[in-house]
């Protein structure tokens, strides 16, 4: 089994791992790991894309209108006299 196909299974951490150590190598002398380097950059590019693209995008929570103090005490007094 190659490092590529275990691209789907790995965790966000070691991705980024993976990613750093492909740049290093890929910058290196040429040889047969500068090329497996090189064709892993991508594929990790793509995964994390992926990854990211199926994360639920946060919704923010509604805005509560501001209630000024004398309008919430002017309230509060009305539902007391309704009470008595």
């Amino acid at each position: 089994m190659s490092i590529a196909d275990l691209i789907p299974q790995m965790d966000d951490k070691a991705l980024i791992s993976l990613r750093a150590n492909a740049e290093r190598i890929g910058a290196g002398a040429e040889g047969p790991r500068q090329k497996e380097a090189e064709t892993l950059i991508p594929l990790i590019d793509a995964e994390v894309a992926a990854r990211k693209a199926a994360k639920p995008k946060a919704v923010p929570a509604p805005r509560k209108k501001a209630v000024s103090k004398k309008k919430a005490a002017a309230e509060t007094e009305v539902e007391e006299s309704e009470e008595a």
